[in-house]
């Protein structure tokens, strides 16, 4: 089952928001849209987070499905303020995580990008 947000990037690069096969759930690198991606990397975190839930939800899934997430951050001094984010969404579940600070992402306002797993038993 392939899951589409109707992102901009998604039919320009040719991948779905997520993939379910089997009980398995693969959500792509996931960032803010506007206007939300113009604001801080919290305010980004909590937007991704958001649309990574509707796409699960699509997939017939849910966060506390997730197991394993990765975070890419462009200002590694934004990891508090992504770690907050992600600790709202995943209190309950506390998920495999890692975060890594990378050069930069497709747009210069991205702060955050959000890669999550899911297993649905």
């Amino acid at each position: 089952m392939n899951i589409s947000s109707g992102g901009d990037y998604e039919p320009v690069f040719g991948y779905s928001r997520a993939v379910r096969v089997g009980e398995h759930i693969h959500v792509s690198g996931t960032t803010a849209r506007e206007p939300e991606r113009s604001g801080d990397a919290y305010e980004q975190a909590s937007a991704v987070l958001s649309l990574i839930e509707t796409a699960l939800k699509e997939a017939g899934s849910s966060l506390a499905a997730v197991v394993r997430t990765v975070t890419y951050v462009t200002d590694i001094k934004d990891a508090d303020l992504v770690a907050r984010a992600h600790r709202e969404a995943f209190a309950d579940v506390l998920p495999a995580a890692t975060m890594v600070e990378v050069s930069a992402l497709l747009d210069p306002k991205m702060k955050v990008e959000i890669e999550a797993y899911a297993v649905e038993k």
